[in-house]
């Protein structure tokens, strides 16, 4: 399984630190849409994450709920048809919640830079530093630190856990 070093934190303004993340950007930005349905799933959470109508991702990983750095495990099937995987998985699995947003992508070195604009929760950004295979996780951490420092987000931003969480507990 792929892994990486994953952060979230709540944002203000958007429009400056888009600014800010394209002065650093080794490349970006990229616009995209998505629209992520999540599954009940014992071991970890599986996602059906909607590009189009005919462009998809299955995606199932694992991470601890921690407000700082912390490591994701995840897999990844292409899908061609979102709305019938969408209506099977959601008949065997049950859905736990859906999540819409704009996310404007950035890479900077290794690290994926998304800013997200999530429909009922606001404005975040996310830093997803990719891990090298055997590689410790530290190595990724003091990266995406780094970043945050470079970036001007204080640890009280960050944030636990998946949107989908925080749009079911109702946290604006």
């Amino acid at each position: 399984m792929a892994r990486n070093i994953e952060i979230k934190a709540r944002i203000e303004d958007i429009e400056l630190l888009k600014a800010k993340v394209a002065d650093m950007a080794d490349k970006g930005p990229i616009e995209i849409f998505q629209d992520d349905t999540f599954f009940s799933c014992p071991n970890g959470r599986m996602k059906l994450r909607t590009f189009s109508d005919t462009e998809a991702e299955l995606i199932f990983y694992r991470r601890p709920n921690q407000s700082g750095p912390k490591e994701s495990v995840y897999s990844i099937a292409p899908i061609a048809s979102p709305d019938k995987t969408r209506e099977v998985l959601s008949q065997g699995y049950g859905q736990t919640g859906r999540v819409r947003k704009h996310r404007t992508l950035f890479i900077i070195g290794r690290t994926r830079v998304h800013l997200d604009q999530v429909e009922g929760l606001g404005d975040f950004i996310e830093l997803e530093v990719m891990l090298a295979d055997k590689e410790p996780t530290e190595a990724g951490v003091v990266v995406a630190n780094k970043l945050l420092d470079k970036l001007g987000i204080s640890s009280d931003r960050l944030i636990e856990g998946a949107y989908v969480e925080l749009l079911n507990k109702g946290v604006d």
